[in-house]
Formats: structure tokens, sequence, C-alpha cells
């Protein structure tokens, strides 16, 4: 299938993936390129818009002509906005994507429900405005002059803002943390996955290694930061019940062993995949005192999980579910994903009916992300992106059946080149909330995190960030922990 291509020229360099992400997210089946004036041209393809922006003295101009071989149409010629020279960067940037967005919605004859907004944090704009005392009112009209947003994503945002501030009140900033572990492992690689994950069975040999390896940074973890009050525990992936039971049993044991968890509000093992749930493997998680786990489906329709890679059934979900309501878990989520290849609203809504069955006391609606480093990149290039449909629709059906679960938005996110440009959502029932969930997006406490891939962040008392990273490739990793650890000495000295 051949690529279609969307030009964009800037006058000025510094904006260029602010003006790529919002065209993008008006052309999603396009490849987008911007380019700074003086470097090498490219065009666009025909039938598709050419775009450019010149920055004068006191506006920004804007135009697109979308060319064919009949005649150039440049009705959408000679917008402009106003700016002026005491405006600080972001302010500059805001009037630069309001008409990027006023043109594009009146030349795609549409609108986006997130407007502006290509960041993943949206709900970091009203938490800082609640923060300062701001009313929801004033909030909401803020969020749509400013960045051309929803009411109904507004109001979501808000809504969710206010939640997560009370929730994370309870948390201790400055003197504690947060801990994430990842087990970089899956059965096999979904056709939409871009995380860091390697086949299971590539590495049943050397996971002794690898433990070892973990081992040595909890060591590092509890000598370092043993002092500090630790909040929440989260052991992600990849799929950590990859992990044998008695592997997860000597990693659980070690964690227990050398960090204090007497102020711990919430533990949470992704279990996942129902391919890799066994009794005993639950049994060990209760073993060790976890208080939440995942047992994740993404739909509930056996084509759909054949298509991306899940080797496992409807059938077996509904299993994996059972066996940990009767080995006792109380707080299990359920991760979905909304506009996977073939679904539409049927399709999900016939998922939502067997959730609900389940009764799972969260339910995360994902809307499917694009990535580049993903097998559905390619999947997309031979089939087109027209199979891939999520809609206002499927969203409400998604939102609908949380209600009627008894569940309330807690958490939001969204991800680069979605379907639809929706978010992500994590719904869940009172008490039942995800702490972690909120903490990893609203960054507002130190996350140390360990294992393959993994990102440590630090947060200043000012609000400052910073991050260390450790090497994705596992052999790296096992073969260089002592350096993955001393760039954690440094960050967090």
């Amino acid at each position: 299938m051949e690529e279609k291509l969307i030009a964009v020229m800037l006058d000025k360099a510094g904006f260029e993936y602010d003006v790529h992400s919002l065209v993008k997210a008006f052309f999603p089946e396009c490849d987008v390129k911007v380019f700074v004036e003086g470097e090498k041209e490219v065009a666009s393809t025909e039938g598709l818009p050419d775009i450019s922006l010149r920055f004068e003295k006191d506006s920004i101009l804007m135009g697109v002509v979308k060319v064919s071989e009949e005649k150039s149409d440049s009705r959408f010629h000679g917008f402009k906005i106003p700016i002026e020279d005491t405006m600080e960067r972001a302010e500059v940037k805001n009037c630069l994507k309001q008409l990027i967005y006023t043109v594009l919605a009146e030349f795609c004859g549409r609108h986006l429900p997130w407007g502006t907004l290509t960041g993943i944090r949206p709900t970091k704009i009203p938490m800082t405005m609640l923060e300062e005392g701001k009313d929801e009112a004033e909030i909401l009209s803020y969020m749509q002059d400013t960045y051309f947003i929803s009411r109904e994503k507004g109001e979501l945002s808000i809504d969710i803002a206010k939640r997560e501030k009370e929730l994370l009140s309870t948390l201790h900033y400055e003197d504690g943390y947060s801990l994430y572990i990842g087990i970089p492992f899956c059965p096999t690689t979904c056709l939409y996955c871009s995380f860091t994950s390697y086949p299971i069975v590539s590495w049943k040999k050397r996971m002794e290694e690898y433990l070892k390896a973990l081992e040595k940074e909890i060591a590092f973890t509890a000598e370092f930061y043993g002092h500090r009050i630790l909040d929440t525990v989260y052991i992600g992936g990849g799929t950590p019940t990859t992990l044998e039971a008695e592997e997860l049993d000597r990693l659980l044991g070690y964690l227990k062993e050398k960090l204090d968890f007497s102020h711990v509000k919430e533990f949470t093992v992704e279990a996942g995949r129902a391919d890799s749930i066994t009794r005993e493997k639950l049994e060990v998680l209760k073993k060790w005192g976890v208080t939440r786990i995942s047992v994740n489906p993404q739909t509930m329709h056996d084509k759909t999980l054949q298509l991306i890679g899940r080797r496992h059934t409807v059938e077996q979900v509904k299993e994996a579910y059972a066996l940990a309501k009767e080995v006792g878990f109380e707080n299990i989520n359920m991760d979905l994903i909304l506009g996977l290849p073939g679904e539409g609203a049927e399709e999900v809504a016939e998922t939502i009916r067997e959730v609900k069955q389940l009764a799972p006391d969260s339910l995360t609606a994902h809307s499917l992300a694009i990535k580049r480093g993903s097998r559905l990149y390619q999947w997309i290039e031979e089939h087109g992106i027209s199979a891939l449909n999520n809609t206002d629709e499927t969203m409400e059906i998604a939102a609908g059946g949380a209600q009627e679960m008894d569940m309330v938005p807690y958490y939001l996110y969204r991800q680069k080149n979605m379907s639809g440009n929706f978010e992500n959502v994590g719904y869940a029932k009172e008490g039942k909330f995800g702490i972690y969930n909120i903490l990893i997006m609203e960054e507002k406490q130190t996350i140390i995190a360990l294992g393959a891939g993994s990102i440590t962040k630090r947060v200043y008392a000012d609000g400052r960030i910073e991050r260390c990273d450790n090497v994705k490739d596992v052999s790296l990793y096992i073969e260089k922990i002592d350096e993955m650890i001393e760039r954690k000495r440094k960050l967090l000295s």
C-alpha cells in the first residue's frame, strides 16, 4: 500500500514536534513530515494538503493548498493569528496550535474531541488549576477557550483531576517513594505492542541471571532509599506471570525481606494474560500480600484474540478470573482495547456484556495506539487504517458499562496516534482505585524503577523531574547491572 505523505513547512525552528502531533491527529492515516525552511523540501502526496507556517513580527500566517491534477484549491490560504513580542514560548505555541486547529478543522470538516491538546496528561491542567484554587466553571472555560476541547472531555478531565487530587493527598511526596519492577517477558508479542518485551520461551534458561540482576537493584534500593516511606509497589511488564511460581516466590520473598512494606497502600502485580495464569502462581501472589492484580482480556472475541497474537481464548480469560476470585483476590482489574482490527460498536458492546458478567473491581478502557515499533503498523500498511474503528459510540459503550458496574473514572492519559484521537480511561469502584496508575501520570512522587527497559523518575520538591533509564536489551541489562545501579545512585544522591 502506497504511503500517503503530508508536508509541513515552518520558517522557524522550535515547534516541529507540536506541529507534527496536531497535524497527525487530523490525518492519522498519513505520514507527516515537518521541515524548517532551508532544509531539503518534500511534497505532499497528490490530493493531500501542502501546509506552510510563517512567523511574522505580530502574527503567524498559515496556508493550506490541496493540489490535484485538475486545479490547485487555495481557499485555505492566508489565515493568521496575532502574537506579541512579550509572549512566552508556551503562549506562542498555544497560538500556533489554535491557528492550525482552526484551519484544519474547517479543511477536514470535523473537530477533535481533545482539541489542540496532544500531550499525554490532559488532567495536569485542571489538577494545577484546582491546586491554585480555581473553580470548575473557570477551569472548563479556560480549557475550552485555550485548547478547544469538547465540553464532554473538559468535564471528564476535571472530574478525574478532583478524584486524583483527593487520592494523592494521602501519599508521602517528600519523604516517600513508589517502586516499579519490570518483567519484560510475554508468552507471545501482541500485534499492537511496542513495549520492551521478549518471548519467554527464549529466556527460560537465563531467568536465574535476570532475577539476580533484579535482586541487586532491590538491595541497592533498600540501602539507598530504605529510610523513606514506600507508598506503592507495581510489578508490570511484559507479563510478570510468565515467571514460574517458584521464580515469583523468590522475587516477592526477596522484595519483602529487603524493603519495609508497613506503609504500602497498594501492591499490584499484572497477571495480565490468561495463558500465563495458574492457581499456583496466584497463590504465591496472595501469600506475599499482593493486593491488586490485572487479568486483561483486551477483547472478548476469540477471532480478534487470534488476530492480535494473544494465544488464549475468551473461555480461558473467564477461567483465570474465576481462579483469582477463588484464591481470594478482592481487587481485580481488567484491560480492554477499543479500536482493534475489525471491531466496531457491536463487538465492543458484546465484550462489555461479557465483562459485566464477571464483575471486575476496575476496568481500563484503552484507545488503540498505533506505534511504529509494533507489528500493527505493518498490518495497517497492508490492510488500511479504515479497519480500525474507534468512535464516540464505542467510547460511550465502555463508559456506560463501567457506570453500570458502579465504577467511576479515576485516571486518564493519552498516547500519540490513538485511534479516533480519544484517550485511555481507568474506571473503578470506590476504594478500588489504582493509585500507582495516577502517580505515573501525574508525576508527583519519585518512582524507582527496576528491570530492563524501566525508567526511574526523581521528583524534586520544586516540581523538577529528572530521569535515568535502564537499557532495554535484557542481555545488556544483566551484563551492565552495576552501571544501571550507579546511574540511580547519581540521580538519587
